[in-house]
């Protein structure tokens, strides 16, 4: 690995820290973060996109410099996404680099979307910058993972959150389950919601539980609350149709009725067996602009998005307790499977402890 290489990936690393301070907020953009140096590799200045319609991650390490009367001409920048070659709410960021007199482009990974794809690099070459890519292409890929499912399939991101007993268990055989999990798995929980468009549940869940599904976290927004009822058996009354100013949607396989508060919006789906058809309400929710979406249910809902393979991730928490109990709950229902060689297998990206929970997640597409 040269010295460039290793100082490239320093600061690629840095652009990616930046732009997960934005997290939650860019959506549908993606999370980008800029480090500019100059000629001798200096460091100068920074920024990362922190809003959607606002400026972006190379013109707010531009600004940056400008403003420390800093000359950036023949100097580089980093970026962990291919710059933007097209007008959109904002100019594209190809041509301020150019203009700026930067010499050198290194960026993390190319824009899936049609509209750049490539463009941008393309852009800044024939005005003569260098550009150097795949910097810590996978890292950068994976931050931006909900962006990328978006721009190549036109559908929302999917990710299954569950907390278990070791023997996989969600709840007891009467429906007890608060609290299964610690404290710090819990406050994690309340950044995952942050992060995401919407936060999906099923009907049982919403009777038996009675959730808020809000966001707890200092600062943070609440997600787009989906509930999937197909008769609309859900009480009015229940928390999740308050009305504190977020969105709110029933998925049900019938029309439009009276019994919910006006702040919430009915969205017929078609029926599959008689239920509300998953993989018509995951390119509904798309259409109406929810990019990602958390899942919070019971083992029937998450059963089913996982045997339909709707689901790109699951966030699986294990508290060290055992119920060691047949009829208690399942995180996940629906399979039946009698060969162990045929299993769902999943693929493991990544292991973290919340004090004395374990946090698993993996990759399910």
């Amino acid at each position: 690995m040269s010295a460039y290489t290793q100082i490239y990936k320093k600061y690629m690393k840095r652009c990616l820290t930046l732009a997960k301070k934005a997290a939650g907020k860019t959506s549908p953009n993606p999370m980008v973060g800029a480090v500019i140096l100059d000629k001798n590799l200096n460091f100068v200045s920074e920024g990362y996109h922190q809003k959607c319609g606002e400026a972006h991650a190379e013109v707010h390490a531009i600004n940056a410099a400008k403003e420390k009367n800093i000359d950036i001409k023949g100097g580089i920048i980093i970026v962990n996404l291919e710059p933007c070659s097209h007008y959109g709410k904002t100019p594209p960021c190809a041509d301020l680099i150019i203009k700026s007199g930067l010499k050198k482009v290194v960026v993390g990974c190319t824009d899936p979307n049609e509209k750049v794809a490539g463009n941008g690099i393309k852009k800044c070459q024939k005005a003569g910058l260098e550009v150097i890519t795949g910097i810590l292409e996978e890292e950068c890929k994976k931050l931006n993972e909900i962006f990328f499912k978006n721009q190549l399939e036109n559908l929302p991101f999917i990710t299954i959150k569950t907390a278990t007993t070791i023997d996989g268990k969600i709840a007891t055989k009467t429906g007890s389950s608060k609290w299964i999990t610690g404290e710090k798995s819990r406050n994690f929980v309340q950044k995952l919601r942050n992060n995401y468009d919407a936060i999906l549940t099923s009907s049982q869940t919403v009777i038996a539980d009675d959730p808020s599904l809000t966001c707890r976290m200092k600062n943070g927004k609440n997600p787009i609350r989906i509930i999937v009822d197909s008769k609309l058996t859900t009480p009015a009354t229940a928390k999740v149709y308050n009305n504190d100013g977020t969105r709110v949607i029933i998925a049900t396989t019938l029309k439009d009725n009276k019994k919910y508060p006006t702040n919430v919006e009915i969205l017929t789906v078609k029926k599959s067996n008689d239920k509300v058809d998953l993989k018509d309400l995951t390119q509904k929710l798309y259409d109406l602009g929810i990019n990602s979406v958390l899942v919070e249910a019971g083992g029937k809902l998450n059963g089913a998005l996982l045997k339909e393979k709707l689901a790109d991730k699951l966030i699986h928490f294990t508290a060290p307790k055992l119920l060691a109990d047949t009829t208690a709950k399942s995180f996940a229902e629906g399979f039946d499977i009698e060969n162990i060689n045929n299993c769902l297998t999943l693929t493991p990206i990544r292991t973290k402890y919340y004090g004395t929970d374990l946090m698993r997640e993996y990759n399910l597409r």
